[in-house]
């Protein structure tokens, strides 16, 4: 936050809930500085997110609350139980949207075409997939398509098989993007109860493919190549990290595609050179786009933080890539120049906030110059020495 969008250190306070550990060898450990117990669930284990966010709203009532590292299921529990309740946001949930669907809207001034005309395929079907899947929802929407149409453009995909809704336990966050037996009746198929990747890329056609499995390997050259023979321009994003849970390497996308592949990652690869190209690898990392919102809520003093001040991060940062940085195929500028994207991210948020009713119309006047004049830079006093 203070590096990339200038909060004052003094503004940011980093908090870890500790509710035990399952780890053995952790529980065994003379050295293990946690909690030293089993890892409390279910009831008790809600009650005391519930205490800590009382606590928050009581001592900190004007506080910007940010989720990070929450196991898929409680993610999404506590972002929608606590998000009407004071200005709160999951970075996993609803940042990795923002930034991917910034990297999807950049793709296509190198693919060419518009974001309602793509399908987007996901390998992964946990929260963050999810966050992606409803913003680029909202996206489509925003294009002009209803909302069952811009549904029917997502798919997902996971250890499983295709998420369909006649899957056995069926996770319930699973269910606003899960296929219809009749959807797929015409669909050829090996199982139908369990689809793969491959077959679903043949009967689906997607042009954009979004790897949130965190399992290395999950893209196949089985796989990539299917896309690139349905695609001029396949957009693929194997996000998952570190690089040892990538769901394939850039270089061996690029290699399976003829070079044709648009790729960004979410860990930081070495550039690629293909047929004589160089290509650099765009992250889609986080920090183009929490750290703004973080300063627009504080700046702002949002009551909320909506899902369509993360679409307009998004626009914010497809809007930054350069032609220079689409030259070399990156789909994310240097981070040399966050500053000045986190201000512009900034003042998006908090323009919507004012829309919304999330903020003080007031605040409209000068904004700019308001944002800038908050984020703070070290300031270092020159050494004397006493004689």
């Amino acid at each position: 936050y203070t590096l990339c969008a200038g909060l004052p250190p003094d503004t940011t306070l980093p908090i870890m809930l500790d509710v035990g550990t399952d780890n053995p060898e952790l529980l065994a450990d003379p050295l293990y500085l946690g909690l030293r117990q089993r890892r409390v669930r279910g009831e008790a284990y809600q009650a005391f997110v519930d205490e800590f966010v009382a606590a928050v709203q009581q001592v900190f009532p004007t506080a910007v609350l940010q989720w990070e590292d929450f196991l898929k299921e409680n993610a999404m529990h506590q972002l929608l139980r606590f998000r009407r309740r004071l200005c709160s946001f999951n970075d996993d949930i609803q940042g990795t949207a923002a930034v991917t669907v910034a990297g999807l809207m950049a793709s296509l001034r190198i693919a060419g075409g518009t974001l309602r005309e793509q399908r987007l395929l996901l390998g992964g079907a946990g929260a963050s997939a999810q966050g992606i899947a409803q913003l680029f929802v909202a996206a489509l929407v925003d294009q002009g398509l209803d909302a069952q149409a811009a549904h029917e453009r997502v798919f997902m995909v996971d250890r499983s098989g295709l998420v369909v809704k006649s899957r056995p336990n069926l996770e319930g966050f699973k269910a606003e993007f899960a296929r219809g037996d009749g959807e797929i009746a015409d669909w050829q198929v090996a199982d139908r109860a369990r689809i793969s990747l491959e077959e679903a890329i043949a009967n689906i056609r997607p042009t954009m493919l979004v790897g949130t499995s965190a399992t290395a390997g999950f893209f196949t050259e089985r796989a990539v190549r299917a896309m690139a023979e349905r695609c001029a321009r396949p957009v693929i994003f194997p996000l998952s990290n570190p690089t040892s849970k990538a769901e394939c390497t850039p270089a061996d996308a690029l290699a399976w595609t003829g070079g044709r592949a648009i790729v960004a990652t979410g860990s930081p690869f070495a550039p690629v050179e293909v047929g004589g190209r160089r290509f650099r690898i765009g992250q889609c990392n986080n920090s183009y786009i929490f750290p703004g919102v973080g300063l627009g809520a504080w700046v702002g003093k949002l009551r909320h933080v909506s899902d369509e001040m993360f679409l307009d991060a998004a626009r914010t940062l497809a809007s930054h890539v350069a032609e220079a940085d689409l030259a070399e195929g990156a789909l994310f500028p240097q981070l040399g120049r966050i500053r000045d994207l986190s201000h512009a991210i900034a003042g998006a948020v908090i323009r919507r906030g004012i829309e919304q009713g999330h903020a003080e119309a007031k605040l409209a006047d000068g904004l700019d110059e308001r944002v800038r004049q908050a984020m703070w830079f070290p300031r270092y006093l020159p050494f004397r020495a006493e004689r």
